[in-house]
Order: C-alpha cells, then structure tokens, then sequence
C-alpha cells in the first residue's frame, strides 16, 4: 500500500486526502459553506425523487408529484419560519431575527416559484395536459406574483421591522387561502392518502432534504441591514 510520511507519521494517501479536503471546507468562508451545503441538498433532493418508488396509479411519472410536492412543503415551512423569525424579531427587537425572517422569505418564493414549474410537469405527466383553471394553480401563481413584489419592496424600503411584519402577514393570508381553496383535479393530500408507507417514508426523506437546502438558501439570502 502506498503511504505518505509526514511529521514522523505514516498515512495512506486516501486518509490525506480526506483531511486535506476536510481543512479546505474548514478554510471557507461561511457563505461558500452555505452555498457548497445547499448544492449538496439540492443535488441529493432531485437525484432522490428520480429514484423514488412507482405508485400503484400514477406509475414512474409519480416522481414528478414527489418533487412538486416537496418543493411545496418546502416553501411552506420556509414561509412559516419567515413569519416565526418575524413575529420574535418584532416582539423582542431582535435585528438578527428580521435578517433571517426576510432571508426564509426570500429562500421560500424562489421555491414557491420553482415549485409552479414542477407543478406544469406533474400536470402534464399526471394528467396528459395542462389544466391551468384548477383553483389551486391559480392561487399558487396570484400568491408566487404577490411574494416577488413584497420582497422586491422590502429590497427597495430596508427596513427591517417592516420586512419582518410583511412575512407575517403575507404567510397568515397564504395560509388562510390554502385552508379555503378549492380544487377540481388537484388531490388535497396525495402523499397522505396514497395508503403505502414506503411512500410516505421516501417522501418524508425528500422533504427532509430539500427543506435542509432551503436553509442553507436562506442564510446564503439574508439582507446585511
């Protein structure tokens, strides 16, 4: 076995290389951890949903509803956590709290945005076309175009108790029309209701990934006010 001698040691070149490249992430900058973790998320969370179980209706093309679905979730939790780091931010004064409630604001409408495009693919891979009428689509667009005029005016304001008021009140309406909402062909639960539990588990995990990339997109995002 070949070996490198250092400090009077002896190392296999593998066991270098892992700590040479150990000391290389240690020696970055925060922001380029951040940015390395959420490419790493991102890429584990779609090379997951491209290997995620068939379903007994949907068959292969269930991959894609995985994905939209996880992407949803994913900016609803990011949007819940805006509104959290908002409300704290707001009640004890907390300028660290207003940065990541408007950088969980913006991560979640780049996924919310994203997660419309998914929504088209699952559209025409579940539904053979796209039914732009559904209720649910609509509402996914209105609240996509509101959310990128909100954060285009928190940019311009820079003013970080209003940002954080915003994010509270825009995930207190989105929340509210998605209680509300109708739907036509849109399931309400799919993943719940698919009645298999290896589906739920892979979904679980998908989630789990994707919503560890939005983090890391959210720290990448939060404003230097």
């Amino acid at each position: 076995m070949s070996s490198t001698t250092n400090a009077g040691s002896t190392l296999p070149r593998s066991a270098l290389a892992r700590s040479g490249a150990a000391v290389t992430i240690a020696r970055m900058s925060i922001g380029r951890r951040r940015l390395l973790a959420f490419l790493v998320f991102l890429a584990a969370s779609l090379i997951l949903a491209s290997l995620g179980p068939s379903e007994r209706v949907l068959g292969p093309s269930a991959r894609v509803v995985y994905l939209h679905g996880a992407w949803v979730w994913t900016a609803l939790i990011s949007f819940a956590a805006a509104a959290a780091a908002g409300l704290a931010g707001l009640l004890g004064r907390g300028e660290g709290l207003h940065r990541w409630s408007t950088g969980w604001a913006r991560s979640a409408t780049l996924f919310w945005l994203t997660s419309l495009l998914f929504s088209l693919w699952a559209m025409e891979t579940s539904w053979n076309g796209l039914y732009l009428a559904e209720p649910r689509w609509r509402l996914g667009v209105q609240f996509g175009v509101v959310a990128i005029l909100l954060q285009l005016a928190i940019l311009l304001i820079r003013r970080p108790p209003v940002a954080s008021a915003v994010n509270v009140a825009f995930f207190a309406a989105l929340a509210l029309a998605l209680l509300t909402a109708e739907s036509v062909l849109h399931p309400s639960a799919p993943i719940a209701a698919s009645g298999w539990d290896l589906v739920r588990l892979f979904f679980l995990g998908l989630l789990v990934t994707s919503s560890l990339a939005a983090w890391q997109l959210a720290g990448l995002l939060r404003p230097r006010w």
